[in-house]
């Protein structure tokens, strides 16, 4: 940039302020230049610095007022420094001009001066820096030093210029002795995007190809070479940075199209409601991304229509009126605008979105009772009954707890028999009953009920007349139960209380007193069935003996339980519980305790500690005194008991070895009750052999199951004695198969006539019904040779003989052999007269009749030995199989 104009005035100003400062000459105050002529690019980006004007005051100071003619596009510091208000553009060949006017604010004087913005013919000159940087601009070349920092080349975007567009050219000041070729690289160039800038590899003069979008890429970084002919470097490469300077070319664009917000009703002016925001692609650090909002317009208007605002730069919507009531305008809808140039509606770009802002319910309508009495009936003695239905109506908006109703009795139930819940559906008030009402004591209520809300009123909202309501209520009379009274009854007794002895009298009442009505007696439950009830007058009276140590009773306590019957319509009825405490009295004896041990065979360690169990309390109980009996003697013997305690003694072995087994130890133990109980129980032990800890080894262990020597012993024997048992049974078997087989070798079955006359077990008529063959009892001389037994071999059933030759009477050959008779009578008289012959009928023990055979006759039949007197008629109750042996040995000689 240059700055040129009237150098005269500058220093006629100069001087009047020299002369001012010496008197001679009063001060003019005014612009040190007529005119400022600034040479820029054709692009002057916001906030770029373009010029300082100058200023006598003349001692004016803080009174003094600079202003910018075009105050949209320039601004104008209160030091007279010139800024760039927004990003502007010069046509080609055009400038621009500025007005700038200082101001005395008290005299109200002013002065002008006037700026020309012009753009250079030429495009601005890049050198390689050797020494220095040269810019060209009109031709001129001005050198500054080394660290002279290379300006960025600002490019406007969407630029409509013919393209491709000159934008600097690069030059070494060796292409005067040298031919050199010039190239750009980096994105934009030979990167990606390709193509965007190009450069003359000749000139030197970069340009850009096409249009360029800030949104898309800021900036480019490109690097410039000179080589000579032959691709050797001549120049250190440099950078070239260009900036793509924004252009308002993007709307703004909300975050959402509709915004959601809330706000409660009534509320005060300032509340916050919502924030809406919105975004712009343009550079947010221009006037082109620079938003500003506003309200376009308010639905319903009502009842103002600028009941919210907005804030122009965050966007938070506030409320600015009073008046917010959700029962007339429940909801707000709202036109947003965001506009950016700061909002600049003339070359600003906008756009819209919706905001709707829905008031919420607050408390400021109380509820009110439809009806200023309610009434309702219940029976007495009913819990958790619905009496009556109170209905209310609230304008706030259902289903909030500005609409929940809360029901509260502030009068006339002083003792909280009743409660007033609310349906969460209709609102209703629910009068409940939650303790039983006594129709002898309260015939009707009157209630006083008050209706509030969940949440307390709005400030500044009271309740109503019509929020209080009136509840009558009637209790209904009903027959009710006997109450036993106490309930339970606690009595306390002696255990061993004999039977039928009177304990107590339970008695119920009934509380229907207006009406008379009479109460019978029960026993409902008695576990030990020990009590009996009159039924009365309610006595109670044993019917068994009370026992404490009884499984009925616990902690000493026994529990029955009564019932009390009315005669009223219904019948009512009612329980009543008897707790009889027990005392204790001395009633068991002590019992051992364990009742079960085990000791070594040897004398160490021998020692059981033991102590007793009684079903008794103390003193009834324990000390207790071990002893043992004086009988069997060899208990002492054995055994000894040491007292360690009143509770505890020990046992162990008085002998060096007992041999192993379970003994039945008796043990005297006496409590400590007055008039003290003994008792001897047993205490079974196992002696057993122990290994070197003192355990049984698993032989005794076996024993313990309750086999000890003896018992084993005794088994053993048992299975010997079977064996033997077993052992006779199969010799006897044998030797009476080995029997059969001589007989069979002896005689032939079917001509044994022994076996014919033996074998009698079934008799008939006699031998008129049987087909004998007589010749069969011939004689046995008579008998072939073969058929008589040898000597020496008789039958087991054979009457024993005292030698092989007996000498028996010859019995005569009978004349005949069909004279039966005759033979019978001479084998009887054979057996009467043999000295050897049994005393009795010996008809089963012969089987041979020979000669001398002592079976040669039908032994005492019809013998005088016998006697003729017997009486066999008794033969004839036999049946008719003995008749014919009644009538041949009971009858006459004949």
């Amino acid at each position: 940039m240059y700055r040129s104009g009237g150098v005269m005035l500058g220093l006629l100003a100069a001087l009047q302020v020299a002369v001012q400062g010496t008197g001679a000459m009063p001060c003019q105050p005014g612009f040190t230049e007529n005119e400022y002529n600034v040479m820029t690019a054709d692009v002057i980006t916001e906030g770029q610095f373009l010029l300082k004007v100058d200023f006598v005051d003349c001692g004016r100071g803080s009174g003094l007022r600079f202003e910018s003619g075009d105050p949209a596009d320039f601004r104008i510091e209160a030091d007279g420094t010139v800024f760039a208000a927004r990003t502007l553009q010069l046509s080609d060949g055009k400038g621009r001009s500025l007005e700038i006017k200082a101001k005395d604010v008290k005299s109200q004087e002013h002065w002008l001066v006037h700026v020309n913005f012009t753009q250079p013919k030429q495009v601005p000159v890049i050198l390689f820096p050797r020494h220095s940087v040269v810019v060209k601009g009109d031709g001129s070349v001005n050198r500054v030093k080394r660290d002279w920092v290379i300006p960025p080349v600002n490019v406007v975007e969407n630029s409509r210029k013919q393209f491709p567009e000159e934008l600097v050219k690069i030059q070494s000041d060796k292409d005067k002795s040298n031919t050199l070729r010039y190239s750009v690289t980096g994105p934009g160039a030979d990167q990606n995007p390709n193509g965007l800038f190009i450069i003359d590899a000749i000139s030197g003069i970069l340009s850009v190809t096409k249009p360029l979008d800030r949104e898309h890429i800021p900036n480019f970084h490109l690097r410039a070479h000179a080589v000579d002919i032959n691709g050797n470097q001549m120049e250190n490469p440099i950078d070239i940075i260009i900036n793509v300077i924004d252009m308002n070319d993007n709307r703004p664009e909300f975050t959402h199209q509709i915004w959601n917000g809330t706000v409660d009703e009534g509320a005060k002016p300032g509340t916050f409601v919502m924030t809406v925001t919105s975004q712009d692609k343009d550079d947010p650090n221009t006037a082109n991304g620079m938003l500003r909002y506003k309200i376009l317009s308010q639905t319903p208007e009502s009842p103002s229509s600028n009941m919210f605002t907005i804030n122009s730069k965050t966007g938070e919507i506030i409320t600015v009126a009073a008046g917010l009531d959700r029962e007339k305008v429940p909801q707000y809808t709202l036109i947003i605008q965001a506009t950016d140039m700061e909002g600049n509606p003339s070359y600003g770009l906008s756009n819209t979105a919706t905001a709707v802002i829905r008031l919420l319910d607050v408390n400021d309508n109380a509820p009110e009772f439809t009806r200023e009495t309610f009434h309702g009936e219940v029976p007495e003695n009913r819990v958790n009954v619905i009496v009556t239905n109170l209905t209310v109506t609230d304008k706030d908006e259902p289903g909030t707890p500005s609409w929940n109703a809360v029901y509260r009795i502030i009068s006339g139930d002083p003792d909280g028999r009743f409660s007033i819940p609310t349906d969460p559906v209709t609102n209703e008030g629910l009068v409940t009953v939650v303790k039983p009402i006594d129709f002898e004591m309260n015939r009707s209520f009157m209630l006083t009920v008050v209706a509030e809300n969940e949440v307390p009123l709005a400030s500044g909202i009271h309740r109503t007349r019509q929020s209080t309501a009136s509840v009558s209520i009637r209790v209904i009379d009903v027959n009710e139960s006997p109450n036993f009274d106490p309930n339970p009854k606690q009595i306390k007794l002696e255990e061993g209380l004999p039977q039928w002895s009177r304990l107590t009298t339970f008695t119920a009442h009934d509380p229907d007193r207006f009406v008379q009505q009479s109460i019978r007696y029960s026993k409902l439950f008695d576990p030990a069935s020990w009590l009996e009830i009159d039924p009365n007058n309610g006595q109670i009276s044993t019917i068994a003996v009370l026992d404490r140590e009884s499984p009925y009773v616990k902690n000493n306590l026994y529990n029955a339980t009564f019932m009390a019957s009315d005669n009223g319509s219904p019948p009512a009825s009612g329980t009543g519980t008897l707790q009889i405490y027990l005392l204790d009295i001395n009633d068991n004896a002590p019992r051992v305790f364990p009742q079960e041990a085990e000791v070594c065979e040897r004398p160490e360690p021998n020692a059981i500690n033991i102590t007793a169990v009684d079903g008794d309390l103390n003193p009834n109980a324990g000390p207790y005194a071990f002893e043992l009996p004086n009988r069997p003697s060899d208990i002492r013997r054995n055994w000894t008991l040491t007292r360690i305690s009143g509770d505890y003694a020990q046992l162990s072995l008085k002998i060096s070895y007992l041999e192993s087994g379970i003994y039945e130890l008796p043990i005297s133990i006496t409590d400590s009750g007055n008039l003290p109980m003994s008792n001897i129980t047993y205490l079974r032990i196992k002696v057993c052999q122990c290994d070197h800890h003192g355990d049984c080894v698993d032989m005794e262990r076996i024993m313990a199951a309750g086999l000890g020597t003896g018992a084993i012993i005794a088994i053993l024997i048992c299975i010997i004695i079977l064996l033997v048992l077993v052992l006779m049974f199969v010799m006897w078997m044998k030797r009476r198969d080995k029997e059969r087989q001589a007989k069979q070798l002896l005689i032939d079955p079917e001509d044994d006539v022994r076996d014919n006359i033996l074998k009698y077990d079934e008799e008939g008529g006699g031998e008129e019904d049987q087909d004998y063959d007589l010749s069969q009892l011939q004689q046995p001389d008579t008998l072939e040779p073969d058929m008589i037994k040898p000597v020496g071999i008789r039958r087991m059933d054979e009457r024993p003989m005292h030698s092989e030759h007996p000498n028996y009477p010859i019995r005569s050959a009978a004349p005949h052999p069909g004279d039966i008779g005759e033979f019978i009578h001479e084998g009887l008289k054979a057996a009467d007269t043999d000295p050897t012959a049994p005393p009795y009928d010996s008809l089963l023990v012969f089987d041979y009749e020979g000669s001398g055979s002592t079976a040669g006759s039908l032994s005492s039949l019809h013998s005088s030995s016998s006697g003729g007197d017997q009486d066999y008629d008794y033969l004839n109750d036999w049946g008719p199989r003995f008749r014919k042996l009644a009538d041949m040995y009971g009858g006459n000689d004949d």
